[in-house]
């Protein structure tokens, strides 16, 4: 039975990758666990009828992959339009968020967990859904986060639906500071685990979701989820010194910019960051943002267009130069295995499927992931993504998982946190504990460059793990976690059947 390291945004899921690898997982197990309780008890942020992304470093050396479980366009044999509004929130600094039924785009997350389990996983399915079962069985507490955002929305976009409200409010109307209980939940991952994805896209929970979707006006129908499928990809790859990353491709546009930015940074910073290191960091997030938006968000072929864009970064810096809410889990393993999950269910349509205890998504109507407009795509193509998981290999054996939520700074998190770790010699939770900077609307008019000075959950929650191997027979290794602590991230270490504080950073 491997060590594992796990960071997770919360107690609960930490606990739950925890339970899971104390059984016998590995990596893999254990992040997909964690990653099913956030979508239990990180409200508002993620949930079930959520899209995602893992990427897997295996433990036997090979390339990382990246299983595709996000959004899909719905609508197939449907009139688009309708049953959606718009609510104007001061989340954020000011957001526009259109909800309602015609905003729930096509789940995918679990049918990725799913697949990745079946490829890399070693303890059977049932148990890693069973400690998401137990917490929305016992209820559960908000979280930091999801209390930040629900303090913005609670009323406007989570007021509108009768289930909604009652569970997010208490008997006089202000937000539930209790424990939060949802009946149905329980229920719906029982046959999660027991059916698997299938429940989600043939069976009784899809029957469930279409039917009540499209009862309110909304596109989402049941051939829509039974054509639903996870894609396997392999990882985008960068190299940064000895270290080779593996994050995520297109269509995806959050690992191409990670990639970007790591290859223009040129090894910034060597030790801590100084304003030189800063002032490069903001060109190159412009370059970078301001590209996505000007070309990656609206192109046909992302794969060709992302393909060259980084190859123009590798051929010419200097020309380059010139030119929501989330949910993320980190695993790596004593076996040398690692696993980075992403999983989000945009700002939320506010409405709770009827039977299911499930609140669903609103990534048709998330600008950053849809820039073509609420039904502007054909049916069954995939929405844009910020995530980028990432899994790193070093030469010496090491094996690295990171990642973040945080909506289109998902990128300037994970790059300032590898940087600082990879170039600038700091330790992991050093690197994620610095002050970052991020470049809002980058090349536009109006863009700003937003410098941190406290630590806030706008700026991302970045979570890693690492394994360094030992330097000699006999040796220990080295297993690390560090979650940050702009939200309520949590760690643990589990050496055999024996949980350890995590070592030193």
């Amino acid at each position: 039975m491997p060590d594992v390291s796990i960071a997770a945004p919360n107690e609960a899921s930490a606990d739950a990758g925890e339970q899971v690898a104390r059984g016998g997982g590995n990596a893999v197990d254990a992040a997909l666990a964690a990653a099913l309780v956030t979508m239990v008890n990180e409200v508002g942020l993620v949930s079930i009828s959520s899209g995602g992304f893992v990427t897997v470093q295996p433990s036997d050396g090979g390339p990382p992959q990246t299983v595709d479980g996000w959004m899909d366009m719905p609508g197939r044999g449907r009139s688009l339009g309708g049953g959606t509004w718009d609510v104007d929130t001061d989340y954020g600094g000011g957001v526009t968020v259109t909800i309602g039924a015609g905003s729930v785009a096509a789940h995918g997350s679990i049918a990725a967990f799913e697949e990745a389990h079946r490829r890399w996983g070693s303890v059977p399915w049932r148990e890693l859904v069973a400690p998401a079962i137990d917490v929305a069985r016992r209820g559960f507490r908000l979280s930091s986060a999801s209390r930040y955002y629900l303090d913005y929305v609670h009323d406007d976009i989570f007021g509108w639906d009768e289930q909604s409200r009652a569970a997010v409010h208490d008997d006089a109307g202000a937000m539930e500071r209790g424990s939060i209980v949802l009946p149905d939940l329980a229920a719906s991952l029982e046959l999660i685990a027991a059916d698997g994805a299938s429940a989600l896209h043939t069976g009784e929970l899809a029957r469930l979701i279409s039917d009540d979707v499209i009862r309110r006006g909304g596109i989402l129908g049941a051939a829509d989820l039974a054509d639903y499928r996870p894609v396997v990809r392999p990882s985008l790859i960068s190299r940064v010194g000895d270290w080779t990353f593996g994050t995520n491709p297109p269509p995806s546009v959050g690992g191409v910019c990670v990639a970007a930015m790591l290859r223009l940074l040129d090894g910034r910073p060597q030790g801590d960051w100084d304003a030189a290191d800063v002032e490069h960091l903001v060109r190159v997030q412009r370059a970078v943002l301001g590209h996505r938006l000007d070309v990656l968000d609206v192109s046909d072929d992302l794969a060709h267009d992302a393909g060259a864009f980084l190859a123009l970064v590798d051929r010419d810096h200097l020309a380059v130069l010139e030119s929501g809410s989330t949910a993320h889990v980190s695993a790596t393993d004593s076996d040398g295995g690692a696993c980075s999950v992403t999983v989000s269910s945009g700002y939320s349509s506010g409405m709770i499927a009827r039977g299911t205890g499930i609140w669903l998504n609103n990534c048709l109507g998330e600008p950053e992931l849809n820039p073509r407009g609420l039904h502007g795509l054909a049916p069954g193509t995939r929405l844009l993504s910020n995530m980028a998981p990432t899994v790193g290999h070093h030469v010496d054996g090491s094996a690295l998982a990171i990642g973040s939520p945080g909506a289109d700074r998902i990128t300037t998190a994970i790059v300032q946190a590898l940087a600082g770790f990879v170039n600038g010699g700091m330790g992991l939770q050093q690197a994620i504990d610095h002050p970052r900077v991020h470049l809002h609307r980058a090349g536009r008019p109006d863009e700003v460059v937003k410098t941190e000075t406290e630590l806030s959950m706008y700026y991302g929650g970045v979570a890693a793990t690492l394994r360094r191997p030992s330097p000699g027979v006999g040796g220990d290794e080295t297993m690390v976690a560090a979650a940050d602590p702009r939200r309520d991230g949590a760690v643990r270490l589990v050496r055999g059947s024996t949980p350890r504080p995590p070592a030193a950073l």
